[in-house]
């Protein structure tokens, strides 16, 4: 990992820091499915890559126009214009809406999930922090029935703990210090080795007519986190 524009935030990777986050993806991906189809078979997953550019008006309202990178040529934070996604959750919304609302013979229980770049404008601060203007998440957003009695995040959210820890080393879950207006809570998994956070679970209320439960996993700091417990490794 170098910064070689020597800009903060933008961060160039290597081979071996590529591979590591392709080896997460997969070790991520299998821990979830796994979890949430011993809770219930009916759970079906479906990867997607949706456009990075966004048209504004699908953008969260949370993210003002100073978080985030907009492409109109007037400088203007609106709906005809195009946005660098700050989250990969607008368009799994939408693929997600598409399954379900439309002729595909898709039922809840679902899972939508994505791994690719978001964009965010980020103070500028030190590496060691890992805000990065330009990043990798993998989100998933787990959709199931208003009606659903279970309680899936008691199983999931120490399933992805581990996941996690078994890459990085321990870490710890505890209630986010921010709680957006789209979520009933927050919780954050932080390394313990760094303190840094590198994955967050959310209990969502913005899509209509189902519950949601979004894992949002920074790939990149994952591998940062790797790299800082294991500084020889050589794949």
């Amino acid at each position: 990992m170098q910064n070689l524009y020597e800009t903060n935030g933008l961060m160039f990777w290597d081979q071996q820091e590529i591979r590591l986050r392709r080896m997460f993806e997969q070790h991520f991906l299998s821990a979830i499915e796994r979890c949430m189809k011993k809770q219930n078979r009916a759970f079906e997953f479906f990867q997607i890559e949706a456009t990075i550019l966004t048209p504004s008006n699908r953008i969260n309202p949370n993210y003002t126009a100073d978080d985030v990178y907009n492409l109109d040529m007037t400088g203007e934070y609106s709906g005809d214009s195009l946005t660098l996604r700050p989250e990969t959750t607008m368009g799994s919304y939408a693929y997600a809406d598409w399954l379900l609302n439309t002729k595909q013979g898709i039922r809840m229980p679902i899972c939508v999930w994505q791994h690719g770049k978001s964009f965010r404008r980020e103070q500028d601060q030190p590496t060691k922090f890992m805000r990065l203007k330009e990043f990798y998440q993998q989100e998933f957003q787990i959709i199931y029935a208003e009606s659903t009695k279970a309680d899936y995040s008691q199983d999931l959210i120490p399933a992805i703990q581990l996941a996690i820890s078994e890459m990085i080393g321990p870490c710890r879950v505890e209630d986010s210090d921010r709680l957006p207006d789209y979520s009933n809570w927050t919780k954050d998994i932080v390394c313990e080795l760094t303190n840094m956070e590198v994955c967050s679970i959310s209990n969502r209320k913005d899509f209509d007519g189902a519950c949601v439960l979004e894992v949002a996993i920074g790939t990149d700091r994952c591998v940062y986190n790797f790299n800082c417990k294991n500084p020889n490794f050589k794949d």
